[in-house]
């Protein structure tokens, strides 16, 4: 059995912080990231990565170019995550066209094989296609479309709850189709081998990768009520083993594909309370946990977004090889990572005087 371990950070210096205080907290990340990818390698030698969605209306120069050059140094990845409130379709595109171009101007973002970029997506405030019922934090009811439109290859931002923006599909990749009604995620077409380049590809589909969602009985409020997991990586929630286990029984995978194990997990991981559990002593017992304790036949594969997604095509077209061979199925590396030579690393990488 192949496990794929994707973790996508809704990664947001700004948050509750000033410029300077985002500056440190890049500090933190490209001293400590660093240090723990070096430490641990899964099955095919690739290290612990991260895919960091970064808020497009909080663009900063520096922080991307930090952001590409720790990338870089890590074979990390970013993508796409917005914020917004009260919208309309016409200006969420605009918003989009210019942050993917500004993103793309760092060697940020992949293309696919029309030159056109391509790039994942996480909605701020979980509000997918104006899925709130409380009608904040989008405002626009065919997403799906306006994103596809955009170069989006697939939607990660699942699961939300406790949140009321929660799907009623749960624990699974799905082709989602838009309609003229909010929350159109909610249901859709599971991804399995055999999926038409068709459906995958039409325009108001989008598919969703969602992380595992269950009920931890080994986690018990009160020592009675199971807890709920909802694959959030938090200092005060950090990975176990136990918590890897149980979203390994979830099962998500392509249907037809059951060997091929798919683990989406999330977190905010720029904030100062949750870095204990991805760049702290918690991250590294975990990896280490994973090197030395997994069980014999289950094989790990730290995997960014992109790749997930690629792996995903991969497994709906039949192919059956090694997962290593298709992390770049149909959707190549951002030019950061392609370029290659760390001699190309942004000249803006640590602080005066740090």
């Amino acid at each position: 059995m192949d496990i794929m371990l994707c973790v996508c950070d809704h990664f947001e210096p700004f948050h509750r912080s000033d410029r300077d205080g985002a500056l440190r907290r890049m500090d933190e990340w490209q001293e400590k990231f660093t240090r723990l990818t070096t430490q641990f390698c899964d099955v095919d030698g690739v290290s612990p990565k991260q895919t960091f969605f970064y808020p497009i209306e909080q663009y900063d120069e520096e922080i991307l170019d930090r952001l590409a050059a720790l990338c870089r140094e890590t074979g990390s990845e970013v993508e796409v995550q917005l914020h917004h409130h009260d919208d309309t379709a016409e200006d969420v595109a605009a918003a989009l066209k210019e942050g993917v171009e500004r993103y793309q101007s760092h060697g940020l973002l992949s293309r696919g094989k029309d030159g056109k970029a391509r790039f994942g997506f996480v909605h701020g405030n979980w509000a997918l296609d104006n899925s709130d019922p409380r009608g904040a934090n989008c405002g626009v009811d065919r997403e799906l479309e306006v994103l596809r439109a955009a170069g989006c290859y697939a939607d990660f931002t699942m699961p939300s709850a406790p949140h009321p923006t929660q799907t009623k599909t749960v624990n699974s990749l799905y082709y989602a189709l838009e309609t003229d009604q909010p929350k159109s995620h909610d249901t859709g077409i599971h991804a399995e081998v055999g999926t038409t380049n068709s459906l995958r590809d039409h325009s108001n589909r989008l598919l969703c990768v969602q992380g595992p969602l269950a009920a931890n009985f080994g986690n018990r409020k009160w020592g009675v009520f199971p807890r709920l997991e909802n694959a959030e990586l938090s200092g005060a929630n950090p990975p176990s083993m136990g918590r890897f286990h149980l979203w390994r029984r979830q099962g998500i995978c392509v249907r037809g594909r059951p060997n091929w194990i798919f683990i989406k997990l999330h977190t905010h991981a720029a904030l100062e309370r949750n870095m204990p559990a991805l760049i702290g002593d918690a991250a590294f017992h975990f990896h280490g946990a994973l090197a030395k304790e997994l069980p014999e036949g289950i094989r790990l594969h730290y995997v960014s977004a992109r790749e997930t997604v690629n792996l995903i095509h991969a497994a709906e077209d039949g192919h059956t090889g090694a997962p290593k061979c298709y992390r770049d199925y149909l959707i190549g590396p951002p030019d950061i990572l392609s370029r290659g030579s760390r001699a190309g690393l942004p000249k803006r990488v640590l602080r005066s005087g740090v």
